[in-house]
């Protein structure tokens, strides 16, 4: 019993991750991209430099033509974790991205800015509410008349 409950948690645990996780792709040279965002969206880069043969330390920044700016790495933490991020240009697409490498290397990845879908318009429009219509009142009896009766 005890354990079809712990391999139950286990796999809540992997489904909640991999819905809280944005979507990334890894490539050579031990980093992470956004893999698709929005027209305009954040894209994530993360470059872990201390995983071995496979990682390589940035000279510079993550340039691509689907970026409005190059995405600059700063120290993020322990062990070689790079990281920053960018904005995507508002053209849809798919585009390459990559960052010269100490060895040499340029370690390109691919990511989609995503097609927004035209604004619904088959949906009726709310009418708009008329006004109310103020009531005056017909005379003094409705109204008082001043006096202190």
């Amino acid at each position: 019993m005890l354990k079809k409950t712990l391999i139950g948690l286990t796999a809540a645990s992997a489904a909640t991750l991999a819905l809280a996780a944005p979507a990334s792709a890894a490539g050579e040279g031990g980093w992470i991209l956004t893999s698709t965002v929005e027209p305009g969206g954040r894209i994530n880069a993360d470059v872990y430099t201390g995983l071995g043969h496979s990682a390589c330390t940035p000279t510079g920044p993550v340039t691509s033509a689907g970026f409005t700016a190059p995405l600059k790495m700063v120290g993020v933490g322990n062990w070689g974790h790079m990281g920053g991020s960018t904005t995507a240009i508002k053209r849809p697409g798919r585009y390459t991205a990559s960052y010269p490498c100490s060895d040499g290397r340029s370690p390109t990845l691919t990511f989609t800015i995503l097609v927004t879908p035209p604004p619904d318009t088959t949906k009726p429009k709310p009418k708009p509410a008329k006004p109310q219509v103020a009531v005056k009142p017909a005379g003094a009896p409705q109204t008082g008349d001043g006096s202190l009766g």
